[in-house]
């Protein structure tokens, strides 16, 4: 399974961006966008490539379900842990 993150654009020079990820830093290619993105803009990333400018909105939406979703699982990690003790 494949699964595309978004992530904000902190810095951009020419083809390459720096981009956060839910607080890490990563450099990723800007090759594959079709639209012209800037500092502050939300893409997709997917192995090392922004393939989508996302709706700022939106990108934060995805990632507190992303979120959400690993706190749950997560928790019930622990729960199937507790009871195989």
């Amino acid at each position: 399974m494949c699964i595309a993150l978004p992530s904000k654009v902190i810095s951009k020079r020419d083809l390459l961006a720096i981009v956060d990820v839910y607080g890490a830093r990563t450099e990723v290619s800007l090759i594959l966008l079709p639209e012209d993105v800037e500092e502050g803009d939300y893409v997709l990333v997917h192995a090392g490539f922004a393939i989508q400018k996302i709706d700022t909105k939106l990108a934060i939406e995805v990632m507190e379900a992303q979120l959400q979703y690993a706190k749950t699982l997560e928790e019930e990690i622990q729960e199937e842990e507790t009871l195989e003790q």
